[in-house]
């Protein structure tokens, strides 16, 4: 794994699942990435698409030794989820207007990773809490591959 220091160009298959009150939406996407590992900590970037402006959006994904997996999307509004497995957590939702104080709750969290090839996957349930509102309920599933 020391290339990955360098980092590693990577094919990454994501799946997201979305429910929020009665809707619920399904999104897909295949995109090429970098895995670098800084330290003791691996991060996964990619560029996704912005449905509705059709900019591409740099999304991080890092993964701690610890089982931690921090989510950051740098939009026009910054997204930071912070999941911890059975716990509720502190993320930011920084909009053009301030800070939105937002939480995540992650009762189901799974990041398995292989050598050869070098690849992962991750599996991540999570409710979103902004105060005591539930925004919704979500699965992210992602597959790369390098």
């Amino acid at each position: 794994m020391d290339q990955l220091s360098a980092g590693v160009p990577v094919a990454i298959h994501l799946e997201t699942h979305i429910k929020q009150d009665q809707d619920v939406s399904d999104y897909s996407l295949d995109v090429d990435g970098q895995l670098v590992q800084v330290g003791t900590n691996m991060y996964l970037r990619y560029l996704e698409p912005n449905q509705e402006t059709g900019e591409q959006v740099p999304v991080t994904m890092k993964f701690t030794p610890n089982g931690e997996i921090h989510l950051t999307r740098n939009a026009e509004a910054e997204l930071r989820l912070h999941f911890v497995s059975g716990k509720r957590v502190t993320a930011r939702y920084q909009t053009p207007y301030g800070v939105m104080p937002i939480e995540t709750v992650t009762p189901y969290l799974e990041a398995d990773f292989k050598e050869r090839p070098f690849s992962g996957n991750i599996k991540i349930d999570y409710l979103l809490y902004a105060g005591e509102q539930l925004v919704g309920n979500y699965k992210i599933r992602l597959h790369f591959t390098a």
